[in-house]
């Protein structure tokens, strides 16, 4: 069990008999090793920058088999797109009002989208507002949509938001990520599929000019790529945690298989004098091992004429703090995309 008492969390592995040979804390802001103090294993960390921890045990046995669980002491959980992990909260930690607003309930409908670009066939989930007078112009598309929908609370955001009057109503679109590896990591087929193919379709059967474009961690670097590339059809972006991988920040990162693509894109964007404009909201968590790349970016498109904004909350790589981050990031940069 954990306990968040103002400088330190303090976790506890249960273990009275000492049938474990180690327990290692594996969390959403870095990993220790616990001790054993008698009756069961125990670390306690400097409390970051962060109001809320998720995080598993690794369990090793005596015969080095290992085991990775949730805290047995601990009931709260949080989802994610690798299955479920403990969370402990900071004393002063609090969800998003909008989590518990009544809103529009809406609409879906599937859309098959036959993409010659990627060789597949997408189905799209679309979200619209209810009632006769949902507007026709206004839509935003998100990469990772299900789990956007699933972990993040998008739809439920957006219905809060435009029941409120916070934002103007406007359409969701969901897109699935297929080949998420190949396709998010900077790909100029997927780019080109994405801005030739699927945008354009989604403009013709919504009715809009453009779109805005969201996605997070790789999700935000493909969607950042698609607008450099093929810069028609995007009227703002939503980037949260993006991953704009650079050696003197992110070598850690070096084994993953499209590295050396991304580095290239990102360099490439750094280095421009100009870019094609926009306006871009981005966020990072304040723990993240991305925030100093996010940081970079948002200093380079500002310098190329984006209006273009960083806000650093108090969280990690998570989708419950990429949920938390919507507002009031997303909800601003909507209504400036969309002012009346």
């Amino acid at each position: 069990m954990e306990a968040w008492d103002g400088a330190t969390v303090r976790f506890r592995f249960p273990d009275a008999g000492k049938r474990l040979s180690a327990v290692r804390l594996l969390s959403s802001i870095r990993h220790a090793d616990l001790e054993f103090d008698g009756d069961g294993w125990v670390t306690t960390i400097e409390a970051p920058a962060v109001r809320r921890i998720e995080y598993r045990f690794e369990l090793t046995r005596p015969d080095g088999s290992r085991e990775t669980v949730n805290d047995p002491g601990n009931a709260v959980h949080a989802a994610g797109g690798f299955g479920e992990s403990s969370v402990v909260h900071s004393p002063d930690y609090a969800e998003p009002d909008w989590l518990h607003r009544s809103g529009s309930s809406g609409a879906w409908r599937t859309l098959h989208l036959p993409v010659r670009g990627l060789h597949t066939t997408l189905d799209l989930r679309i979200w619209s507002p209810d009632g006769p007078d949902t507007p026709h112009g206004r839509v935003l598309i998100a990469h990772d949509g299900p789990d956007y929908e699933r972990f993040g609370g998008l739809t439920r955001y957006s219905a809060a938001m435009i029941r409120a009057g916070r934002v103007p109503p406007y359409h969701l679109v969901l897109l699935p990520p297929g080949d998420r590896d190949e396709w998010y990591s900077a790909s100029p087929a997927y780019s080109l599929a994405l801005a030739g193919e699927i945008i354009p379709q989604i403009r013709a059967e919504l009715h809009s000019p453009a779109v805005v474009g969201a996605g997070a961690s790789l999700g935000a670097l493909a969607m950042l790529h698609a607008q450099r590339r093929h810069p028609a059809g995007f009227a703002g972006l939503f980037l949260q945690s993006g991953s704009y991988f650079q050696p003197r920040h992110d070598i850690q990162e070096s084994s993953f298989p499209r590295w050396g693509r991304i580095v290239r894109f990102t360099g490439q964007v750094l280095r421009a004098g100009r870019g094609p404009r926009i306006p871009a909201a981005l966020t990072c968590g304040a723990a993240e091992e991305n925030l100093a790349n996010n940081r970079d970016m948002v200093d380079a498109l500002r310098d190329q004429g984006y209006s273009a904004d960083l806000t650093e909350n108090p969280d990690a790589h998570t989708w419950t703090g990429w949920r938390d981050a919507l507002d009031p990031p997303l909800t601003a940069l909507l209504c400036r995309v969309w002012p009346d």
